[in-house]
């Protein structure tokens, strides 16, 4: 196993995945680069990043930065001299000044079948687009965004009726086995890095609450995997008498051929609702400030017969 310095970049729980595995197989990393800690929860209290948190919990030197950009922090960065620094959902832009400084580059753990969805949220159009697989990458940075070459590539079925954070729990604990698999190989040159298909590339960009808006006109196959895709973040939605009401799961049903938006039925098996083409059956929802109920409560609370949705 190799003695090289690490310094490991990460912010959320899909990082925390990947610091976890590299300490566990001995990969311990000189210094951990994490994101500031940001307010959260209804108290709005400065809260650590899961990377924080278990950096801390491992004694391991923890570096909260800003920016990359600012020469102070590059300076401190380059008298470290890395031999390579591992990226995983950080969150900031390493510049390449920074990019420049370890022997064996910058390698980055990255949530998709590159070059199939760059950029920021690449487990959300996975699940949107209908992909039936997807997976991790091992790539080496550039200036680019994830356009770098790549090293290896671990493969997995997306289930049917995955969602989102089903879907990320799975590709962190992959990331964490792939990095450490193939870390040596890397850092001893065995393994080389293929380039990507540049003309193959399909882009993810950053998540907004207005795309999980829930449009029933559309296709219920493509209603179901914007509620899948978007669960927990930011949560799929629609607008109920002018209130806005999260949906977490539904299924795809037979349909009434009528009026898109309108619930045909309701019962103990959930809310029945037409699409543009098809219908779903909705299965668990949330009012504003309430819990998460079935289908089947909800219609209870609420008078849903004949109701337009919006």
């Amino acid at each position: 196993m190799s003695a090289e310095k690490i310094l490991f970049a990460g912010t959320p729980e899909f990082a925390r995945a990947s610091l976890c595995a590299l300490v566990e197989a001995n990969f311990v990393p000189a210094v951990v680069l994490t994101q500031p800690d940001r307010p959260a929860g209804r108290g709005k209290k400065l809260t650590a990043s899961p990377v924080k948190e278990y950096a801390r919990s491992q004694n391991l030197e923890v570096w909260q930065p800003v920016t990359l950009k600012d020469p102070a922090t590059v300076a401190k960065i380059r008298e470290l001299a890395p031999d390579i620094i591992i990226v995983a959902a950080y969150g900031l832009i390493l510049p390449q000044a920074v990019l420049d400084i370890p022997k064996h580059g910058c390698l980055n753990v990255h949530a998709s079948l590159l070059p199939r969805w760059r950029g920021a949220a690449p487990i959300q159009q996975a699940i949107l687009h209908g992909d039936e697989e997807t997976g991790i990458c091992l790539m080496q940075m550039e200036a680019g965004l994830d356009t770098g070459p790549v090293y290896a590539c671990a493969e997995t079925s997306i289930g049917e009726e995955e969602t989102a954070g089903e879907l990320h729990d799975r590709l962190a604990e992959m990331g964490g086995s792939l990095l450490v698999e193939k870390l040596d190989d890397i850092l001893a040159g065995r393994l080389g890095a293929k380039a990507q298909d540049q003309d193959s590339a399909t882009y993810a960009g950053k998540i907004s609450r207005e795309d999980a808006a829930i449009d029933w006109n559309n296709d219920a196959r493509e209603i179901d995997r914007l509620i899948r895709a978007y669960n927990p973040v930011p949560g799929a939605y629609f607008d109920l008498d002018g209130e806005s009401i999260k949906c977490w799961k539904a299924k795809e049903i037979a349909s009434d051929s009528g009026q898109s938006g309108k619930v045909f039925a309701v019962g103990k098996s959930g809310v029945d609702i037409n699409c543009g083409t098809g219908a779903l059956r909705l299965l668990e929802l949330q009012r504003p400030g309430k819990k998460r109920v079935t289908g089947a409560e909800f219609a209870a609370q609420v008078n849903l017969i004949d109701k337009r949705l919006s």
